[in-house]
C-alpha cells in the first residue's frame, strides 16, 4: 500500500504539466469587501475555506486515495485529515493547511502561481485601480457569466495582456471600450452589475493568473462571424471560448 501510494505521489509531477484550471475562491463575500480590496486574497487553504479551489484539491486528494469523503469545496475536518496524511507521505510538513509545497507536490501548478505572486502582487497590480477591477469584473460578466470559473478569469486575462500589450491600448477601460472589441460593449450588456463571480475572478486575473498562457484574442466558433479571428494560432480551448495568439 505505502509502495502504491508513493508511486501514486510520483506520478504527480507527469500529471502537473497537462493540468490546467484550479479554480480560485477568493473569500469576497460582500460588495464592500470587493470596494475596499483591489487585490486577491492568499491562496493557502485551512480548515474553514470553501470554493472551487478547495473542490480541485478535493479532487486530487480523492483520485490519488487520500480522500474518501464528498467533493463539496468545503475544507472541513476530513479534509484536513486527508491533507495531512498527504503530506505526510511525501515529506512535507503535516500540518493540514494546503500551501505552496502541498500545491506543487498535488500538480496544482496554478495555485503555485497565485502564491508566488503574493510577494510581487503590490507592484504588479499598483498601475490598476478599484475603478479598473470593477470594470474588468462587468465586462467577464457581460461575456462570461455562462462559463466556468477558469473561463472567467481567462477572459480577464485576455484583457489585461491587451493592456500590455504594444498593440492595443494601455488601460483597462481603453481595451475594453475599444471600437468593436467587444460583443458586450456593443449590445450593451456592459452595463449589468456582475455578480461575486465575475468580481473574484477579475481578481485572480488581475493577481496573474492566466489561464490562457498570453493570448491576446477569443472567441465562440459557434457564432464568430469574422473569417480573420479564425487565422489566429490557438493555443487552448476552454468551455465556448477558443484562445488565440
Amino acid at each position: 500500500m505505502k509502495k502504491a501510494l508513493r508511486m501514486c505521489a510520483a506520478s504527480v509531477a507527469i500529471a502537473a504539466v497537462a493540468t490546467v484550471g484550479a479554480v480560485f475562491n477568493t473569500g469576497h463575500t460582500s460588495d464592500n469587501d470587493f470596494a475596499v480590496s483591489p487585490f486577491v486574497q492568499t491562496a493557502v487553504l485551512k480548515q474553514g475555506a470553501t470554493g472551487g479551489e478547495v473542490k480541485e484539491l478535493q479532487r486530487r486528494l480523492k483520485q490519488w486515495g487520500y480522500y474518501s469523503g464528498a467533493v463539496d469545496g468545503i475544507y472541513g475536518a476530513q479534509t484536513v485529515k486527508a491533507v495531512k496524511y498527504f503530506q505526510q507521505k511525501n515529506g512535507l510538513v503535516a500540518d493540514g493547511i494546503a500551501g505552496k509545497s502541498t500545491f506543487a507536490a498535488l500538480g496544482m501548478n496554478d495555485s503555485v502561481k497565485v502564491l508566488e505572486n503574493q510577494g510581487s502582487s503590490s507592484s504588479s497590480n499598483s498601475n490598476y485601480t478599484s475603478s479598473d477591477l470593477y470594470l474588468l469584473a462587468k465586462c467577464i460578466y457581460a461575456e462570461a457569466r455562462g462559463e466556468s470559473y477558469t473561463g472567467q478569469v481567462a477572459v480577464g486575462a485576455v484583457i489585461l495582456n491587451r493592456v500590455k500589450s504594444s498593440a492595443f491600448p494601455n488601460t483597462v477601460a481603453g481595451v475594453i471600450y475599444q471600437k468593436d472589441a467587444f460583443t458586450a460593449v456593443t449590445d450593451g450588456q456592459i452595463n449589468l452589475e456582475p455578480d461575486n463571480t465575475a468580481k473574484n475572478a477579475a481578481q485572480d486575473a488581475l493577481n496573474g493568473w492566466d489561464p490562457t498562457y498570453g493570448c491576446i484574442y477569443y472567441y465562440n466558433p459557434a457564432v464568430a462571424t469574422s473569417s480573420w479571428i479564425f487565422s489566429r494560432k490557438t493555443v487552448t480551448t476552454i468551455g465556448k471560448h477558443v484562445f488565440a495568439i
